[in-house]
């Protein structure tokens, strides 16, 4: 039965909720525990420790991850149920209200996890002290589930934007110690994965040891990296304060021979007002668009996408527009769209002028078919492209991403390993990706 099996004999079930952060560090809590002799069970129902990593980063996250622990008490009753992440620290009590929640971890015992065993103690949110500025979790990997692992080099954020609760969850910002980063690509790299994905909370806030920033970090790893790995393998960059685009940036990527030729932007605006009601006027859209064209000139087919919050409270039909002209202007092959919601705990949650639920959704649904057809154009520009090279993932080898972060499908298995770089052809698009045969 659940909650019968201790020591080397535990079994152990893992649920992850948001973003490429939770998911790095449930690994490395996986980790640790197959160090111990634990195994992984089959399913929660099947399990003697559950641990449910949560999301805040909307309302509906925060609903979606409370529904999750109580959907996953259920499956597994008798089972030691752990609940950790950005939700369940900002709503501790909620969280531990839910019958059979063992204890609500918080963030900075979340390493902790590692060593931990049923029947250990664990803090309390309300007694544990927040993270540092000057710290950094002791959280590492040497695997991923994922053809594609994530190489967590930073966390928190200290920048307090009126929409976001991720300071208040996450903390202020920390940046790991770039021996640790570097060790760590290396041994992602030795164990067969092909393309590392540097994510951090806000990577516009790492600093780099004894000065610099996070372009700083990008050149000194490929500079290490590149003697071994240059051409046989890549590294992309998740997403980037728009305030980070300058010049350091563009001669750091205008001479990278590992990078992925993609930007991802938290742009969340076009409209120059708005961003600062956001608490985000340390960049233009004007600037932006300058730089991305500056882009061009080396990456001529740069995949650029964007997270865009439209519907934000005070937003005029004419800011709106300037956002849609944004997204036009700067051709994102991509954009992730949300509508505004108001996140209890922040100022802009507030905030006059809020508009109506409708109305947000109508602005939201055009910004969406705006970039949908965006993204047709992109993939057919792609497509015209005389060869990829394809991230092969999939437990058939029969699909994976290119450096222009475009999904690609094989009609036969690659022959190229699980997680391998493989040279492939476009053949045309069908249902929304590239068809591709090897090169």
């Amino acid at each position: 039965m659940p909650g019968q099996k201790h020591g080397s004999s535990t079994r152990f079930h893992i649920h992850t909720l948001g973003c490429k952060i939770n998911q790095y560090e449930s690994q490395a809590v996986r980790e640790r525990w197959e160090e111990r002799g634990w195994r992984e069970a089959g399913g929660a129902g099947l399990a003697d420790v559950v641990l449910v990593h949560t999301c805040a980063v909307t309302s509906g996250a925060v609903a979606d991850s409370r529904r999750a622990v109580s959907r996953l008490v259920r499956a597994a009753p008798g089972a030691r149920v752990l609940v950790t992440g950005c939700a369940s620290q900002v709503e501790a009590g909620a969280f531990a209200a839910i019958p059979g929640v063992e204890v609500v971890v918080p963030q900075s015992a979340k390493p902790g996890l590692g060593a931990w065993s049923p029947g250990c103690v664990l803090p309390d949110v309300a007694d544990a002290a927040a993270p540092t500025r000057g710290s950094w979790p002791d959280f590492s990997i040497s695997r991923f589930r994922r053809a594609r692992p994530i190489l967590k080099v930073q966390d928190g954020c200290s920048h307090c934007c009126t929409y976001c609760i991720v300071p208040r969850a996450r903390g202020p910002a920390r940046s790991r110690p770039y021996e640790d980063i570097l060790g760590e690509a290396r041994l992602l790299l030795d164990s067969g994965h092909r393309e590392l994905i540097l994510s951090g909370i806000n990577l516009g806030q790492y600093e780099f040891d004894g000065g610099g920033d996070f372009w700083t970090l990008l050149a000194r790893l490929e500079a290490d990296l590149s003697p071994q790995w240059a051409g046989a393998a890549r590294l992309r960059l998740s997403s980037l304060d728009p305030g980070m685009l300058g010049a350091p940036a563009l001669k750091v990527l205008a001479a990278s021979r590992m990078t992925c030729p993609h930007l991802h932007l938290s742009m969340q605006s076009g409209d120059p007002g708005v961003l600062a009601a956001m608490g985000r006027a340390h960049y233009q859209p004007r600037s932006v668009l300058d730089f991305l064209g500056e882009v061009r000139t080396f990456w001529p087919h740069a995949a650029l996408g964007a997270d865009i919050l439209t519907g934000f409270p005070g937003e005029s039909e004419s800011a709106f527009q300037a956002t849609r002209e944004f997204c036009l202007t700067a051709r994102l092959g991509y954009a992730h769209v949300f509508a505004f919601s108001r996140r209890p705990g922040t100022l802009a949650a507030k905030a006059a002028g809020q508009l109506g639920k409708e109305e947000k959704k109508r602005r939201a649904a055009i910004l969406r078919d705006d970039l949908e057809r965006l993204e047709r154009a992109y993939l057919e520009e792609i497509a015209g492209l005389a060869h990829l090279v394809m991230a092969v993932e999939g437990e058939q080898a029969l699909n994976g991403s290119s450096e222009y972060y475009v999904e690609c499908r094989l009609e036969r298995p690659s022959p190229v390993p699980w997680g391998g770089l493989l040279p492939v052809r476009p053949l045309g698009v069908r249902d929304g990706a590239l068809l591709v045969e090897p090169a």
